[in-house]
Order: C-alpha cells, then structure tokens, then sequence
C-alpha cells in the first residue's frame, strides 16, 4: 500500500486553509466591523505560518506572518478594518498560493510589492521597510504602534501526557513565548517517573514562566490557541518586584529575533474557534475516546484512491452480471440464490459507492465569490453573486471538470451582459447587477444555470458576426435557440475590442466541448433589456448508470434510464404508414422518431413487433425505434478509443455479461437528431 507524502497532505491542507481565509475576507468586505471575521481570518492566517513552518516552508511562513501581524492590529483595534486592507490581502494570499506550489521558484519582487501595499493598507509610514527582503519576519515590518508599557506575567502550564505523540512540541510553545519579550523559564521535572517506568513517547515536564513584554494578554493567549482544551493552564500578571522574584531561574532567555512560530504547535487542519484563557488554573477534562471520536468524524482519503475503488466496483457489477447471466441459464437453485444476494450485495456496494463520490456544488460555487469580487474592482461594476441550490451534489468529476467552464460563463455575463453602474441607472435598473448561480436536480441530472440581470443578448449583433465569420448564409432562416447557440461556435465573439476579460472567442466554444465531453448539453434563453439565462445539463454521475438494454438488428445498445420517459410498440402496419412522416401521436402531441436500424446501417429486416423507446432531454422529445427491449442493466461506462471520439451518436461503451460490448447512446446527441429531422420534414411540408 502506497504512503502518504506528508507534504502532499500539506499542500491540501493549506489549500483549504486558504479558501477558508478567502471566504472570511469576502465575507468581511461587506461587514468591515465584523470581529468575528477579523478574528476567524487572523487565525486562519496564524495557522498557515505555523503550518508552513512545521513542513518547511520557510518562505510562505514569512510571508504570511506579516499579513497575520496586520490583522492582529485590527483584532487589538490599532487599526480598522478596510476594504484596502482585504484586497490587499486578497492579493497576498495568490502569492501565498504560489508560495506553496512553488516553493524554491524564483517569484522576484512581487512579495516586497505586496509587502508595500499591506503596509499602506494599515496607514503606515514605513512602506519601504516593509517591502525590504528579510531572513525572517519582523513585526516591525508591518507594526508602528508607539512603544507600550512593559507587563509581567506568570505562566504555568502542562500538555497532556499524549502530546508529542499527537504532534505538538512544547519546545514551540516556548519559542513564541521568548518571542513576546524577555523571559525566565523553569522546567517542574517532579512527575516523572522512574527509568524502568518511563514511556519515550510521554511527556511528564510542566512549566513554570515568567515573561516580561510589551504585549497584552491576548498575545499569551495566542500562543497557546491551538492546544488549549487537553491542557492545564494559569497566567497571572505580577508586579515588577515579583516578577524578579517570581521563581527559581534556571534558564534565563533575553528577547531573541522575531522568528516563526514552530509549526509543531499547530495542526495543519481547520481552523479551531477560538477560547478565551481563563485567568486562574483550569483543567478541561476531555476524555480520549471522545477526542478520539471526533478526530474521527472525517477521514481524508485521496482522490485517485476512490477512482480505484470505482474501478473494482465496477469490475464486480460486470462480474456480477456473468454470474446473473449463468445461474439464469441453470436449474441449480442454491447457484440462483447466491447469484440473487450477490447481485443485491453490489447493487448496494455501487450506491454507497456513489454516495462517496458526490460533493456539493457548493465546494464549486465558492470559487466564484473571489473571481466576482475582483472583476467588480476591474470593471468598475457594481456586482453582487446570488448562489442557490448549494447542497446539491454532483459526481466529484463532474465539479473537477465544470471548473472551467463556469468561470467563461461567469465572465462572459459580467463583460457582455451586465451595464455599467450609469447605464443601468439610466435604463431604470438599480446599480447593482446581479449575477445568480443555481444548481438543482431533475432526474439523473443536475441543472447548473448562470443567470444575469443584464442588458441580454443583441440578435442583430450575432446573426451579423455569425454571417461575417461565414458561420451561416445571409438570410438563412434560424429559430431563436439555433441563433444564440452560434454564440457557442469556435471563435465567435461579439466583442467591440479584445480585453483581459474577453473578445478572443476562445472561452464559449471550450464550454460547449467540455459540457458534450461530459454527455451534457447547453440550453440559453435572453431576453432583451433583462438579461441571459445559461443552463448546463450534466448526468449526476459519470461512473455507473442505470440503462435500459435494447437490441437494434444483432446489436445490443445502452440508452441511459434516467432520459427514458415510456416504451410503446410499433407494428409493423404503422412503421410502414409512417414512412413519408416519422411521427408518432403520443397523447395529443407529434413525438419525432429515429429508426435506429436505418441509422446503424445493420441491413436486417425489422421485427414484427418493434418498440419505440421515448427519450427526453429538458422539453425536448424523440422516439427511438429498437427491435426489441432487453431490460434493465447495471451500465459500468467505459470511454470511446480515441480513433472513436468524433462518433457523436455514442457516449461511451460497456461491458455485457457474456464479455460483449454495447454501446451507450448519447441521448443529447439523438434528441437533437430527431429534432432537426422534424425541422426540415415541418419545413417540406
């Protein structure tokens, strides 16, 4: 079994560390005076320092001690929080981000310039002492207070017996008490045991300090933030004539350099909520295995170890399925009824499988909050996001892949169809736009729309780039939903000049390939003066589905379930009279249909008794001609070779029981067949 790389597990810890600090500085650009996101966003920054140092990285630790050391300035009230602050350190945090991807590349000046623009977001005078290169931090870099008043204080402490075990170095609790001032520090060695008694991996030492400083009581408190519930803990503030006599010296430590804070007293995971230190000895008495129990809760497991489950689970359904397929074919009972529990067994196994696989979408929409705020400050718009539909889950492939996509669409509704603060004034709007990301369920697909409340899409403007680009003929008849779909056209824009948003026409043609990669499709409706609606179609799962199984001549072929509505039965009478017009009347309304025989090419004459499988995608309707519907199947999808990505009728392939393969229909694909077909039959008529 493979190990865990411990800085690979640190670089998706700070990620998280980073989209969680993201969030609270979004959060606090609409509530300034918020203390509860200053402090959340404080220790956020706290823990990334110690994290970094702890695995390494000595430079990322640096850097964020500075931005650490800013918002603790407005947790103590020395400066206010402002929305110069945030974007500065907004801007700080990508350089955090490529501290911890790249953390030997050469990044030039861009953290003394970021440095710069910390320090004239706090109202210092010193920008250039901030941005001068330094070994380590100072908190001169980025403090100006005026000196303070010296405190003394008297701090005892011990750690649970467990800690080193678990991680925490009480030498680094050390540290940052030595880097708060001047102070003497007495190790109590009274409870430890006898050598023959002795565990190496205990700790049996207790503290006894005294520390004089200019920083308040909160700054002790910081020190200990992360290790404060398994832990014994009393500081008293004493006089200057006590504190000299305060206890027995046997180490005596004058102030050192500012250095960062051992990582070993901070745990690369969330953030904790933070606890006030009570002024008088306290012990919180928290017994292991509810410790335990929660640590548990949640257990981190690599992406790629998952994919390699869904692959054994997916082997085991095709497996199952051989074993279906003989016991049918056998009188033996007991192979029967085994073959029934195995068969229940990795049903169930698939769907907790599936389970495991899903994510909500709000881990994708909260990517978006970052992007709108710094395109508001680029284009001068005033933009609020509305995200709705959040807990709905997705295949966590499908979020991975639709990353991308939405962020051209989310651009795209900002540059092309939202007004700018006058214009919108001037047609009546209010000031600000509003872009809305939703996601629902329907079926066995989730919906996931963009929606503006912009100007819409001009018509005019795109029928006469799509007839200059030589898309369409001039003149050629479009209906409405065929005209906005040439917006999604391989370098079609309507852009008046390229700029850093858009103009290239390279963003909505690779939204339209990604989407059809994912056997989904693209639906848009504008209206003009209100704004644009785009909506994504994608299958809940890319990994196993539930199929129907028809054969079409000597082929057998998928076709998804969740697009199925009903089956019918052609005869032979009615294929022959629907010649001319392939159209069947399914309660008062005319539902196209494809021959699949026909369409395949397999040269067998029909059944006698053909079916039509009426599939749907959206409001959209088809009937698929097949002789001869097989049943239900477990579909394990696997990809088309690559001399076969170009066959737009299928999707992908599976393996049957009896080792064949069918393949899967694209129902997208045969919906919009179907359609075109009544199109041109509506039109020769």
């Amino acid at each position: 079994m493979s190990t865990l790389d411990p800085v690979a597990v640190f670089r998706t810890e700070a990620a998280e560390c980073l989209e969680a600090i993201e969030a609270g500085l979004l959060d606090l650009t609409h509530q300034l005076d918020n203390k509860d996101l200053v402090d959340a966003v404080f220790r956020g920054l706290h823990t990334l320092k110690g994290s970094g140092a702890m695995f390494g990285f000595e430079a990322l630790a640096a850097f964020t001690h500075h931005c650490e050391t800013a918002f603790d300035r407005v947790r103590k009230g020395e400066v206010a929080a402002t929305s110069e602050l945030v974007a500065a350190v907004l801007a700080a945090q990508d350089h955090m981000r490529a501290l911890v991807d790249q953390p030997d590349a050469d990044h030039g000046d861009t953290g003394h310039k970021l440095l710069a623009q910390l320090q004239a977001a706090v109202g210092g005078k010193q920008a250039a002492a901030a941005a001068a290169p330094a070994a380590v931090p100072t908190t001169a870099a980025v403090r100006e207070a005026p000196a303070k008043k010296k405190n003394s204080w008297r701090i005892r402490f011990s750690l649970p017996a467990n800690s080193m075990a678990n991680g925490t170095n009480p030498l680094g609790l050390l540290d940052e008490l030595r880097d708060l001032g001047e102070c003497t520090v007495r190790a109590n060695t009274s409870a430890i045991p006898p050598l023959d008694e002795l565990a190496p991996t205990e700790l049996h030492i207790s503290w006894d300090v005294t520390l004089t400083s200019e920083q308040d009581r909160s700054a002790i408190d910081d020190v200990f933030i992360f290790v404060l519930d398994d832990m014994e803990l009393s500081v008293e503030e004493i006089s200057g004539q006590a504190a000299a006599t305060a206890a027995p010296v046997e180490e005596k430590v004058s102030p050192a350099p500012v250095v960062v804070a051992s990582a070993a007293t901070v745990s690369p995971t969330t953030v904790p909520e933070f606890r006030p230190v009570e002024a008088v000895p306290a012990k919180r008495e928290v017994p292991a295995a509810v410790s335990q129990a929660k640590a548990a809760e949640n257990v981190r497991v690599p992406a790629e170890r998952l994919d390699e489950l869904m692959d054994r689970v997916g082997e085991l359904v095709i497996a199952q399925s051989r074993l279906s397929q003989l016991a049918s074919a056998s009188t033996d009972i007991a192979l029967r009824s085994v073959s029934e529990e195995i068969e229940r067994l990795s049903g169930e196994l698939r769907d907790t499988m599936m389970v495991l696989r899903m994510v909500p979408v709000a881990t994708l929409f909260s990517r978006f909050r970052r992007l709108v705020h710094d395109l508001a400050r680029e284009t001068g718009k005033v933009i609020e996001l509305v995200t709705e539909g959040e807990s709905t889950e997705v295949d966590k492939t499908v979020i991975e892949r639709l990353a991308d996509p939405l962020v051209h669409l989310v651009r795209n509704s900002i540059d092309h169809g939202l007004e700018t603060p006058a214009d919108r004034l001037a047609s009546g709007k209010t000031e600000a736009g509003t872009v809305t990301l939703s996601a629902r369920q329907a079926g066995g697909e989730v919906i996931i729309s963009i929606k503006d409340d912009g100007r819409g899409i001009n018509r005019e403007r795109v029928r006469a780039k799509a007839e200059s680009s030589g898309l369409i003929q001039p003149g050629q008849p479009l209906s409405d939903s065929e005209l906005l779909q040439l917006i999604f056209a391989p370098g079609f824009s309507t852009a008046a000049a390229i700029t850093n948003l858009s103009g290239r026409g390279v963003g909505m043609d690779v939204v339209k390939k990604t989407v059809e990669a994912l056997r989904g499709a693209i639906d848009i409706v504008s209206v003009p003066g209100q704004g644009s609606e785009v909506s994504l179609r994608i299958p809940l799962t890319l990994a196993i589905i539930d199929g129907l199984l028809v054969r079409v001549g000597s082929g057998r072929y998928v076709i998804p379930l969740s697009a199925v509505e009903e089956c019918l039965e052609l005869s032979l009478e009615e294929d022959l009279r629907s010649r001319g017009r392939s159209f069947i009347s399914l309660r008062d309304s005319l539902v196209p249909f494809l021959r699949l025989r026909d369409l395949f090419r397999t040269g067998t004459k029909p059944d006698v008794h053909q079916k039509v499988v009426v599939i749907s995608t959206g409001t959209e309707r088809v009937g698929l001609v097949v002789d001869q519907i097989i049943g239900d199947h477990q579909t394990v999808i696997k990809s088309m070779s690559k001399l076969h990505n170009n066959v737009a009728t299928f999707s992908g392939a599976t393996i049957l029981g009896d080792g064949s393969v069918a393949l899967i229909l694209d129902v997208g694909h045969l919906v919009a067949a179907g359609q075109q077909q009544e199109a041109q039959l509506r039109v020769a008529g």
